[in-house]
């Protein structure tokens, strides 16, 4: 390594995929003692404390806490630290879908308006088609070879994708989430006549 390249000092603020609380007061006292800052700024309030329906949280035990209770406090306080970096491992974890389509717009809203940099690990279909603006497939044999194609729109590359595994979604014209159509429906093979697999337009 080149000593003479002066790597910058980075912040970075990490959501674990395993939430272990150990603090023992409560919501209020654990945002005001790590974020308190962020915790009383109108605009964090606004685009994520009450997207993220903390409020009812506020004097409750964090011990106390469900698993999706407390993964939408882990996303305060990650999201609630200054930091150059976001590390966000599994969001979804423990979110009901229309928690993680919140869940998902809050990170993205925030990290697009703070200017910031964010890694986010999600194997939930729903949520990373939220997350995501573009789309990097990968094509191959597991453990053999692999084929990574250019970077494309989120709506051609979860095509390719979904036609490599023959699978159709529809979007839901009651809440507009995707939904995997039923293998040879009607619906499904007439997305596939069309070569539409990810079809987002509402009929």
């Amino acid at each position: 390594m080149d000593e003479s390249i002066q790597l910058p000092k980075l912040n970075v603020s990490y959501k674990p995929q395993k939430i272990s609380p150990k603090f023992e007061g409560t919501v209020q006292e654990l945002l005001e003692q790590k974020i308190k800052t962020m915790f009383s700024h109108p605009q964090f309030n606004t685009d994520v404390i009450k997207p993220l329906n903390i409020q009812p949280l506020l004097s409750h035990k964090l011990k106390t806490l469900s698993g999706g209770e407390l993964q939408r406090v882990a996303l305060v306080l990650c999201l609630g630290k200054p930091a150059d970096v976001y590390l966000i491992d599994e969001p979804s974890a423990y979110l009901d879908s229309e928690q993680r389509i919140v869940a998902s717009k809050v990170i993205k809203r925030f990290i697009l308006h703070s200017k910031k940099t964010a890694f986010i690990v999600e194997h939930d279909f729903i949520m990373a088609t939220y997350l995501a603006d573009k789309v990097v497939v990968y094509e191959g044999k597991p453990a053999e070879e692999c084929i990574a194609n250019p970077p494309v729109n989120m709506v051609d590359g979860m095509n390719t994708f979904l036609k490599s595994l023959n699978i159709t979604f529809r979007r839901d014209p009651d809440n507009y989430r995707p939904r995997i159509n039923k293998e040879n429906s009607q619906k499904d093979q007439e997305q596939k006549r069309e070569g539409k697999y990810f079809h987002t337009e509402l009929d």
